[in-house]
């Protein structure tokens, strides 16, 4: 019998696979929000028809099944599944039973149209509607990059529809995989990775969301809620649910995104892994002009990964110095770099017990200018917990060395920690990975906050001062020389020995040549 890795990784190159055939000559990072869209449709349909069942079932009616019904006859559970679930659909609108008539429905587009609708207006009115507004706009049914005429629109769409009707998602009697869940970022990776500077550099993976979230809650059992400013497609948010369990997220899951396309992914990540919709609350804008969790902060965890060295209006917008997130530093990060912006904001809203993890360009840990006034800020305020230093190459669409800063409100000491995990990595593919055992040696020695030689450093932050505030790792941990140390006598005889053999060698070659010459 295959294992479970087996069937997962089954299931994995079959998504891959029918990704690639449905798409055609369209760009994946485009064609991503179709096959995710109907992963989403599919997801929703079968959560409903699921609970549903269940709960007749357990009242005794143990042939009912919700997906027969007559959409007059499922009209009875309208008002209390949309108070539990935050939307409601009709038999007739479910993914299986519009799949099934899909190929003899020539107006198809207007049918899944239709169904997209009724599931968002199913919302309105009530505490959801802001959930599952939008949740299809890039589900565009009647967009020419599925075809220039309706035929073949629908045509597209039928495959659509049948390739994610036939993947083995729901047979897992094990629910520790979750496996709608875990297609969607298996999904998210692999556009990522073949994307390249399309848009795969603002994804995180895996292992490093992982990481982030460990960082941000060693020491805790559970958190009130977690936040991500540039929440992407919500990966690193929904790692919470994974290391803590989505239970021990007591209020829930929060989170801005600036792309509208990408919002809506995030939103659809957060159904797709059953978190209901009164636990998160992800909003649409930017986050450092315009942020929408004013009512929300603090946070007891925050990760992020925001973008490198973005442009930002900085101190040409003159309300944003006394801005109370940026206003304490007395200086704005620069206009053509928003990094400790960023770092900023989620200081301000990081709560006192909280810990915040957050993907910094390296260049943010020892630039001059309005920067270093920044870091001086952090540092003699003591809000620096520990600077990690990550290895080369493990984001997709950009090789730089990435590191991690961790801040704190509540320290024990008045010392910062330096981690040079520039090493801890396996090659995977064309990209490095963290494995487990790179993962571990980086939290462990986060954790244990002492001296490692070659690995990590515990300086005190007067230290950093006397050194104009620089907190690149390689100013505080020495590497270790790996050079082989050469004994010169040694080198030196082998090379009259290769000169000698050298010269023996020529000679023979004449000697050869004058033969051959000869010979004529």
């Amino acid at each position: 019998m295959a294992s479970k890795e087996q069937e997962r990784a089954e299931l994995h190159r079959t998504i891959w696979q029918i990704a690639n055939n449905l798409r055609g000559s369209i760009d994946g990072w485009d064609f991503k929000q179709y096959v995710l869209g109907m992963l989403f449709y599919r997801f929703i349909s079968e959560n409903l028809t699921n609970d549903l069942n269940d709960n007749e079932h357990r009242a005794g009616k143990n042939d009912f099944e919700y997906s027969q019904l007559s959409d007059k006859d499922a009209e009875f559970e309208r008002a209390k599944t949309v108070n539990e679930k935050g939307f409601y659909m009709l038999p007739s609108e479910l993914f299986k039973n519009v799949t099934k008539k899909a190929r003899n429905d020539p107006n198809l587009n207007e049918t899944l149209s239709a169904v997209f609708k009724n599931i968002e207006s199913s919302a309105k009115g009530t505490e959801s509607e802001d959930n599952l507004k939008g949740l299809f706009d890039d589900l565009d049914v009647n967009s020419n990059k599925l075809g220039n005429t309706v035929g073949q629109r629908n045509k597209q769409l039928v495959k659509l529809l049948e390739s994610i009707g036939e993947l083995r998602l729901g047979n897992y009697s094990d629910n520790t995989i979750d496996a709608f869940g875990d297609a969607y970022e298996f999904l998210m990776t692999m556009y990522a990775s073949s994307a390249g500077k399309s848009g795969g550099e603002f994804y995180t993976p895996q292992e490093v969301s992982e990481l982030l979230a460990e960082i941000t809650i060693v020491g805790k059992k559970d958190v009130n809620k977690v936040y991500d400013p540039a929440c992407g497609s919500g990966s690193l948010l929904l790692k919470f649910a994974k290391v803590l369990g989505k239970e021990n997220v007591r209020l829930g899951f929060f989170g801005q995104e600036i792309n509208l396309t990408t919002y809506n992914l995030c939103r659809i990540n957060m159904f797709l892994h059953d978190i209901i919709y009164d636990h998160f609350d992800i909003a649409h804008g930017n986050t450092l002009t315009d942020p929408k969790h004013w009512d929300e902060e603090p946070f007891d965890a925050i990760v992020s990964n925001p973008p490198y060295s973005i442009r930002w209006e900085g101190d040409a917008n003159p309300i944003l110095i006394n801005d109370p997130r940026f206003s304490p530093a007395g200086v704005l990060a620069p206009k053509s770099k928003a990094d400790l912006a960023f770092t900023m904001h989620m200081l301000s809203w990081l709560s006192t017990s909280g810990t915040a993890a957050i993907v910094e360009f390296p260049g943010v840990l020892y630039r001059g200018g309005a920067e270093q006034k920044i870091r001086k800020y952090l540092i003699d305020n003591n809000y620096i917990d520990c600077v990690i230093q990550l290895p080369s190459d493990l984001f997709f669409g950009t090789s730089i060395g990435t590191c991690i800063i961790v801040l704190k409100k509540s320290k024990s000491d008045n010392k910062t920690l330096f981690i040079d995990a520039s090493a801890e990595f396996v090659r995977g593919g064309n990209k490095n990975k963290l494995s487990d055992e790179n993962r571990k040696r980086i939290l462990d020695a986060f954790k244990e906050r002492k001296d490692i030689e070659y690995f990590a450093k515990l300086v005190d932050n007067e230290r950093i001062a006397e050194n104009d505030y620089n907190i690149a790792v390689s100013s505080y941990v020495t590497a270790e020389d790996k050079r082989e140390i050469t004994n010169i006598k040694e080198l030196n005889k082998k090379i009259s020995e290769i000169v000698k053999r050298q010269s023996e060698l020529r000679t023979a070659i004449d000697e050869i040549v004058g033969d051959i010459e000869g010979a004529k």
